[in-house]
């Protein structure tokens, strides 16, 4: 049965529980923050342990890699992914050593066959349009795309997932992700546009380039503004569609989760505007080092719990943070 794009249920977090949890500690500062989200999250004083986390992947790549917006290849996305499935990429690494469970799914990987030990149940198609010139999507690729997000989330839940982490995996996903946050946030492009995620930063003439699709998608994604499907469909993707349904899907079935880098807030934004009041059910990781990742932490109103000045998006920096989660319900 298809499933319907309607988060009018989202529910309020407790916040008796809350001031309960942080009523019976003190002194701790943000680990005391990070139990009273997660009693208000669960709806008990003290917070139980998060012991069942999901990491979960979303796999696509981007038409406007073809512009030169990146530092990384076009079409690597496909080894990335393989390797991160078959648990020797630093995002498996981490996730083992805390004991969450790893999906990768592939959205829109641009190959003939999906990559060994990725889920490809949930392709919407290959690749994705260039957002400067094209949409990104049809309408119905973006609606399957959230569709398959609300799915997966419903999938780690009915699992017992009691933490959720959502992490994208694209060669230029930051240039769409950046042009999500100048439109729901009022920004120029130039004051979004950072040197982007990969080991090295992008130079001036990639930056340049970059700014310029940020522009010119930006120009496109005003018309649609109204709403946030066509939004997706204009200047997003379906890794960022998908993790937008996986948010606000995830705060339906009042599942804590905790955000990562840029990629992941900008489609946390679009989820937002899905399901006014999902935002109460994340935490912020970290503070990335992308100028477009603080301008939607602030427009979400969420406190990062570090600042590791971490470039690199893919769930990394969240997955580095799970221990503290741990040791904020362990102290007190």
């Amino acid at each position: 049965m298809p499933v319907s794009i309607d988060f009018a249920d989202i529910g309020q977090l407790d916040e008796i529980a809350r001031a309960e949890a942080l009523r019976q500690r003190g002194g701790l500062g943000t680990l005391d923050e990070i139990a009273g989200w997660l009693s208000a999250c669960q709806g008990q004083a003290p917070p139980r342990t998060p012991r069942r986390a999901r990491v979960v992947v979303f796999a696509a790549d981007h038409g406007i890699a073809a512009r030169g917006v990146s530092a990384q290849p076009a079409g690597s996305t496909a080894r990335a992914a393989a390797e991160l499935a078959a648990g020797t990429a630093s995002l498996a690494l981490l996730a083992g050593a805390g004991d969450a469970r790893l999906r990768v799914v592939d959205l829109a990987v641009d190959a003939e066959e999906t990559p060994p030990a990725v889920d490809g149940g949930f392709k919407v198609r290959r690749g994705t349009g260039s957002i400067d010139t094209e949409d990104a999507l049809t309408r119905e690729e973006a609606e399957a795309a959230v569709r398959a997000g609300m799915l997966l989330a419903d999938a780690a839940v009915d699992e017992g997932a009691d933490l959720l982490v959502p992490a994208e995996l694209g060669v230029a996903v930051s240039t769409p992700a950046a042009t999500l946050v100048a439109a729901l946030t009022g920004t120029e492009p130039v004051a979004v546009v950072g040197r982007g995620g990969a080991v090295e930063p992008i130079d001036d003439n990639t930056w340049m380039r970059k700014a310029a699709a940020v522009r010119d998608a930006l120009r496109r994604a005003k018309t649609v503004l109204s709403d946030p499907l066509d939004l997706l469909r204009t200047s997003g993707g379906a890794d960022l569609a998908a993790v937008a349904g996986f948010l606000a899907r995830a705060a339906a079935r009042r599942t804590p989760v905790l955000l990562d880098g840029l990629a992941v807030t900008a489609a946390a934004l679009v989820a937002e505007e899905f399901a006014p009041g999902a935002r109460s059910w994340w935490a912020a990781a970290h503070r990335g080092s992308e100028p477009a990742h603080a301008m939607a932490l602030e427009h979400l109103d969420l406190e990062p719990i570090v600042d590791l000045g971490v470039r690199r998006g893919g769930g990394l920096a969240a997955t580095a943070v799970l221990p503290l989660l741990t040791a904020a319900t362990l102290t007190g």
